[in-house]
């Protein structure tokens, strides 16, 4: 699965063009797009659409696309939906590192207090990690 972030580290200024394009859904289109009502189905349409037109640039289907109300978010739900995903597969082992964002470090002490075992690596200068350590920690059975 191809993942794309587009965050920047949250720090990225509107495009002006992008700006004039969203003011008119902005400022009128303000329903929930899970609602039946008329501005539910108006905001479901210019959501679909924004899903469309995000699908065709980076060239995948519609419902590949979620959008997510920040960093937090997404981090939560990825680590979230893989190890999952990877317990049904009977996989319960997790490598991370010491040097990760709170978020990504709270999800995953939620996930150790669910089962999960998780090998945190050390971080060297410029922020790498050893390939010897990530070799080492990777286990020929993960749930042991």
């Amino acid at each position: 699965m191809k993942q794309v972030y587009l965050d920047n580290a949250a720090t990225t200024a509107i495009a002006p063009e992008v700006l004039e394009e969203m003011m008119p859904v902005l400022s009128n289109i303000y329903g929930n797009p899970s609602s039946v009502h008329t501005k539910g189905r108006e905001a479901a349409h210019y959501l679909n659409q924004a899903r469309e037109q995000m699908a065709k640039v980076l060239n995948c289907e519609a419902r590949e696309i979620y959008f997510t109300s920040g960093g937090t978010e997404a981090d939560n739900w990825a680590i979230q939906s893989a190890a999952k995903w990877g317990k049904k597969k009977g996989k319960t082992h997790i490598i991370s590192t010491k040097f990760e964002h709170h978020a990504v470090l709270h999800v995953l002490a939620a996930l150790e207090k669910e089962g999960f075992t998780v090998t945190y690596l050390d971080v060297y200068e410029n922020g790498i990690v050893r390939l010897e350590d990530v070799k080492n920690a990777i286990r020929k059975k993960p749930h042991s």
